[in-house]
């Protein structure tokens, strides 16, 4: 291990980079968080001393140069609403241009299990075969290339550190989100089923310490590796959980992929939902033996513990609205 320089999080808003806020914070290292707008970062970060608040335009060359001036590593967090993933790879472009003029040295991109595909194997390690059959894999294989391809020039070292699905206490951008809100409302959680096949989910809080780990560790560079949950959980068993803490009997509403489709008529998120429907009937496993070969133990939050956090914090949301 080393001692890292100053890290940027390019999309730092999400519940991602708030993860890796609080672990560079936590260790005591001064981080600069970059997003579009001002006010977002200023909620979420603007307490904190250690944290260093920039905007920038990602479709500007100079702006990207500017908000990445003077960082040793960036860590590339930027979403992309669901109907737009075209946008990923020119973005992801743009971005390495301004990395590189900047003088980056290291570049960590948070992907995801889509460029895989259908899993061929399980559990799915990293030198499973990359064949998306989807256009959202696609672009993101098209956005992890870009991000491989670019280690070893000029001066720039690249990871992609790969996620499951997440949860989290407040983390609306999760599947599991209205189970939560639901259980703490007293109402009827929607979810999108089927929801007795086991699945995987990684508890967010606990993403922010292994990147903060990886940001300091050369052999990390270079390649792709994964970060795992803990184990597999069916979303039925969450949902029991969940409302089991709140005294209550599950109460659900499950769509199915006939009714994404429907929905997807008046909806352009949930149209877009069906071409990954495959992930909830077929789910992906990965297997992050090498991560922990890497950077040793690997803390996880247990779904028990996952599930009683992310109740509590949909509780307490639930009760400052009313």
């Amino acid at each position: 291990m080393e001692t890292a320089g100053k890290t940027g999080l390019f999309g730092a808003a999400g519940a991602a980079g708030q993860s890796i806020a609080a672990a560079l914070s936590a260790a005591g290292r001064q981080y600069r968080v970059i997003g579009r707008g001002r006010k977002a970062l200023q909620t979420s970060f603007g307490s904190d001393p250690n944290a260093e608040i920039v905007t920038w335009n990602p479709d500007d060359p100079a702006s990207v140069k500017a908000a990445a001036a003077g960082l040793h590593t960036a860590v590339y967090l930027v979403g992309v609403p669901y109907d737009q993933f075209a946008t990923h790879p020119p973005l992801m472009q743009k971005t390495l241009d301004g990395l590189i003029a900047a003088g980056v040295q290291r570049l960590i991109l948070i992907g995801t299990v889509y460029p895989y595909g259908r899993a061929q194997t399980m559990p799915v390690t990293e030198s499973h075969p990359r064949e998306p059959h989807t256009f959202k894999g696609k672009m993101r294989l098209a956005q992890e290339n870009l991000v491989l391809d670019a280690h070893g020039h000029h001066g720039l070292e690249t990871l992609v550190l790969r996620l499951p699905d997440f949860y989290g206490p407040g983390i609306e951008r999760s599947f599991l989100h209205g189970v939560f809100e639901g259980a703490a409302r007293g109402t009827r959680a929607q979810m999108i089923g089927p929801i007795d096949v086991p699945h995987e989910f990684v508890f967010m809080p606990d993403v922010g310490p292994v990147v903060e780990t990886l940001t300091r560790t050369p052999p990390a560079y270079g390649r792709v590796l994964h970060l795992a949950g803990a184990g597999t959980i069916t979303q039925r068993e969450v949902a029991e959980k969940a409302y089991a803490l709140a005294g209550r009997a599950p109460k659900l509403m499950v769509a199915g992929k006939p009714t994404l489709r429907v929905m997807g008529l008046f909806n352009p998120v949930m149209r877009e939902l069906v071409e990954m429907h495959y992930l909830v009937t077929d789910p992906l496993v990965l297997d992050d033996t090498a991560l922990g070969t890497l950077i040793g133990p690997i803390r996880k939050t247990s779904y028990e513990e996952g599930i009683a956090r992310s109740f509590e914090a949909a509780r307490t949301a639930v009760a400052r609205a009313a």
